[in-house]
């Protein structure tokens, strides 16, 4: 790589190099970012690159966007050259833009997005505001989708919760039916039984009586009373096979009679458990009506909608995926090297995976919840040798198919309702899960809380 010069450094300075964020790059003005870098990437020569990056020089512009967005980002940010020739390749591909940043008049009609990322790079004064206004911007567009969201999913668990209260009535009224059938079949079956022995009773006491009559009689009597008994033991059995039916149809009402069956059990558990945990979270008081409630007042300790929304946590702060994996029944998916090559992509595989089952089966220790990790096997010339760690089911993905198409087909299989968190940076994958039903978080967000395992 061309070291700077001692003209190019002076440039830097004297074009906004004095200001500096005081916080990190909010993450969609990063993401544009990274975008702007990858593509202006392809422009520059080898020698031109930093080391680091030029590994990736070869790369399309969105492999190089998911594999290096790591890399070019810390480039940009202490590399002045560097971002200097990113600065120019941006100026040419967008001339507008670049002009009226230069002229300390961004466009209002583009997006602050755009405008921030194209700022971050260029290095205008002002900059930095430009890049703050951009990141509060996105952070208030996050807030109110995930409050729609959380309202939307808050009234499909309702919906769902009612449903399957009124498949369990069905199925319970059903099931009393049934037993009610079998007692009254049973109660016929005692009958019969009774009224049978009732006629041995009654040969017995005419074979006594006729003890002095011919040898024909004897044995016609005889005869009688090995017919009434033949009876007696076939009655009892079937008395006996009524009631082995009768308590394997107890237990079958009990313990469920397919797959689907437990399904909806694990589907009306979760939902009646989340049902609970939201009550809680929520503060919601029961779910009792009276004429004085229609009156619009403040009550004494009553939560506002404020005070519960300021309750909230960031997308990026560890303590969310602690939430996620406390909600009753939460099962993790981790798509394996998408996490490993965010987090430590210079180790090798056997490593890389070494490390993240350790930390997932600490993680799983400690939460409870039940851990599935992915990983991409289609190219593997021979079965990777693992024992997977307690807590923690891991699975690499057949030859033909994906650990991104595996980790689609796991979040599917799970029952609507259950709590899915599938961690995957692949926005592919993120989309893919979010329309099962399942909640996608960034793979940053499982590094920093497996850093504190």
């Amino acid at each position: 790589m061309d070291q700077p010069t001692s003209g190019a450094e002076p440039a830097d300075a004297a074009d906004g190099g004095a200001e500096a964020l005081d916080r990190p790059l909010p993450e969609g003005v990063r993401r544009r970012v990274i975008a702007l870098v990858a593509d202006a990437f392809g422009g520059l020569t080898v020698a031109e690159l930093p080391a680091q990056l030029r590994q990736y020089a070869r790369f399309t512009p969105t492999r190089r966007a998911k594999f290096a967005g790591n890399a070019m980002a810390a480039a940009l940010e202490g590399d002045p050259l560097f971002r200097q020739r990113i600065g120019e390749r941006l100026s040419q591909a967008q001339p507008e833009l670049a002009g009226a940043l230069e002229a300390g008049s961004p466009p209002a009609a583009a997006d602050p997005v755009d405008v921030a990322a194209a700022a971050y790079v260029l290095r205008p004064v002002g900059w930095v505001k430009l890049v703050e206004a951009a990141g509060e911007e996105v952070q208030r567009a996050d807030a109110e989708r995930v409050e729609e969201e959380t309202r939307r999913e808050l009234v499909q668990l309702r919906e769902e919760l009612e449903r399957a209260r009124a498949h369990t009535r069905s199925e319970t009224e059903r099931l009393r039916a049934e037993l009610d059938a079998a007692r009254k079949e049973s109660e016929s079956l005692h009958r019969k039984l009774r009224s049978a022995q009732s006629e041995v009773k009654r040969g017995e006491a005419a074979l006594r009586r006729s003890t002095a009559e011919a040898e024909a009689q004897r044995a016609e009597a005889a005869a009688q009373l090995s017919a009434a008994e033949s009876e007696s033991r076939r009655l009892k059995h079937r008395l006996g096979e009524a009631e082995a039916s009768v308590e394997a149809g107890r237990r079958a009402s009990r313990e469920g009679r397919s797959m689907e069956d437990m399904r909806l059990r694990l589907l009306l558990d979760t939902v009646l458990d989340a049902a609970s945990g939201l009550r809680r979270e929520l503060a919601l008081p029961p779910v009792t009506s009276r004429p004085a409630d229609s009156v619009e007042a403040v009550e004494p300790g009553r939560m506002s909608p404020k005070d519960i929304a300021a309750r909230a946590l960031s997308d990026t702060d560890p303590a969310l995926l602690d939430q996620l994996l406390a909600l009753p029944q939460a099962h993790l998916i981790v798509d394996g090297y998408n996490v490993t090559k965010t987090g430590y992509p210079q180790m090798p595989l056997e490593k890389q995976r070494l490390r993240l089952l350790g930390g997932l089966s600490v993680l799983a220790a400690q939460t409870g919840a039940e851990m599935t990790c992915v990983f991409d096997g289609a190219e593997l010339a021979a079965p990777v040798l693992l024992a997977p760690p307690r807590g923690v089911r891991v699975l690499f993905s057949k030859a033909g198919v994906t650990a991104d198409e595996l980790i689609r087909q796991l979040a599917r299989a799970e029952p609507p309702g259950r709590p899915v968190v599938v961690v995957s940076t692949d926005r592919e994958v993120a989309d893919g899960v979010a329309k099962a039903g399942a909640r996608p978080v960034a793979s940053v967000l499982l590094l920093k809380r497996l850093s504190r395992v």
